[in-house]
């Protein structure tokens, strides 16, 4: 397909799909200047386009490292690339702003130089498909993200997501399922990346729209589609991204599953998801002396929230979005009071998050919902806003936050696909 074809509506179907009805006059451009790069970087050839969508996090705030249950999400913000297929075993992949990644795949073997740069990600997702026995092979890759790092909706997944989506058409004619990348996508990152993730990213990426995860047995992970219209609900998802630093915050976030774990060490399990409620409540007098108060407190987190993802994730199968909104303002506060994520006790003066969520509540009580988004400790608060409430909502949270703080956005009911054939 020409530039010229897809500047004049050409892919317009497929867009209409995946984004936003206001955004379509940017889709033509960032798609057709994209094939402009895959042409500058790689030279002329006939390139098919990619696209795999960031997640937010809906349900489940700190569930999935104890063997518990998420509600998540894919959103129309999404990595795409422009990709042709080689005759040899060598993967060269351009992304927007960074250098180019050139990968020889003749070798699949965990390269420790490679650790923590996105060549890892390429080689591991080769690896994780030739060894579920799928075709692996070369290609060029023009690739461009509008998932911002480190705004909480996963931009490594959605990259990890997208080479997964391209050699399954380029190699493998679409046949490996969704829930297979996803699982090869976490490969990739824990084994050759060096990262200990968890598998919601890159399910919620790979699957798209609404679905809910029950990781009770992690490497058999129960995935469910929420079948949910978002666009008939009145209402808008935004992200606030509150500025807050994430660095130093890994022994904040080992705390929260190194906390619940201890409650489970000390009635003699694993995890939390294998400790009866009714058990840890009737026995918390004797547990007291043995794990922290704080421990007490985020356990009680992780067994309530547990339980409402599968509330939230009826409430939107029955079409009822006042409960659900009802449900997630309860998480906010669990994640709040109980699991207490949303400031870090290093720094207890600093709380940006926790101003966040105080104007929400200000300006969405009676109409809207609003939480934590993601890890918390700092970074970005979920809401969902009515849509009469957008304008001043925005506008209230950019004027503390800075311009463009707010983003608006859309549950896509796609996960990682072809665009041409989508």
């Amino acid at each position: 397909m020409k530039q010229e074809d897809i500047l004049r509506g050409a892919m317009d179907d497929c867009f209409l799909q995946l984004y936003p009805a206001q955004q379509l006059e940017r889709q033509r451009e960032r798609y057709a200047q994209l094939q402009n790069r895959f042409a500058e970087y790689f030279g002329e050839g006939d390139v098919s386009f990619f696209s795999a969508p960031g997640r937010t996090e809906v349900g489940g705030n700190h569930t999935d490292h104890n063997h518990g249950k998420v509600l998540a999400a894919a959103i129309n913000l999404d990595a795409v690339a422009a990709a042709c297929a080689r005759n040899d075993l060598r993967i060269r992949e351009k992304s927007e702003g960074h250098d180019l990644n050139a990968v020889d795949i003749s070798s699949l073997e965990v390269v420790e130089s490679e650790k923590g740069h996105s060549s890892a990600l390429i080689r591991g997702v080769c690896d994780g498909f030739a060894r579920r026995g799928y075709r692996v092979g070369g290609f060029d890759a023009a690739v461009a993200s509008d998932v911002l790092s480190g705004s909480g909706l996963s931009s490594s997944a959605a990259y990890e997501v997208l080479i997964g989506t391209i050699l399954n058409y380029l190699y493998n004619d679409g046949k490996v399922s969704a829930v297979e990348i996803a699982q090869i996508a976490q490969y990739a990152e824990n084994v050759h990346f060096g990262k200990p993730c968890g598998l919601m990213d890159q399910m919620a990426s790979s699957v798209g729209g609404f679905i809910s995860i029950d990781f009770k047995n992690p490497p058999e992970p129960v995935i469910r589609k929420v079948d949910f219209d978002f666009a008939t609900c009145g209402h808008a998802l935004c992200i606030v991204d509150t500025g807050g630093s994430h660095n130093d915050l890994t022994e904040d976030y080992a705390a929260v599953r190194r906390e619940m774990e201890s409650v489970a060490s000390a009635m003699e399990k694993r995890v939390l998801r294998e400790v009866d409620p009714s058990d840890f409540y009737a026995q918390m007098g004797t547990l007291r002396g043995k794990v922290s108060d704080r421990a007490l407190i985020r356990a009680m987190h992780f067994f309530c929230e547990n339980e409402r993802v599968d509330r939230e994730a009826d409430a939107l199968s029955k079409d009822n979005f006042e409960l659900f909104k009802n449900l997630v303002i309860e998480s906010g506060y669990s994640s709040y009071m109980y699991n207490q994520n949303v400031f870090t006790p290093k720094a207890p003066l600093d709380q940006p998050v926790s101003l966040a969520l105080a104007l929400s509540a200000q300006i969405l009580r009676g109409s809207g919902a609003w939480r934590v988004h993601g890890g918390g400790f700092a970074g970005t608060i979920q809401a969902f806003v009515p849509m009469e409430l957008i304008q001043t909502y925005r506008e209230r949270m950019e004027s503390i936050f800075g311009a463009g703080t707010c983003m608006t956005l859309k549950i896509r009911p796609f996960g990682g696909i072809q665009v041409n054939n989508s």
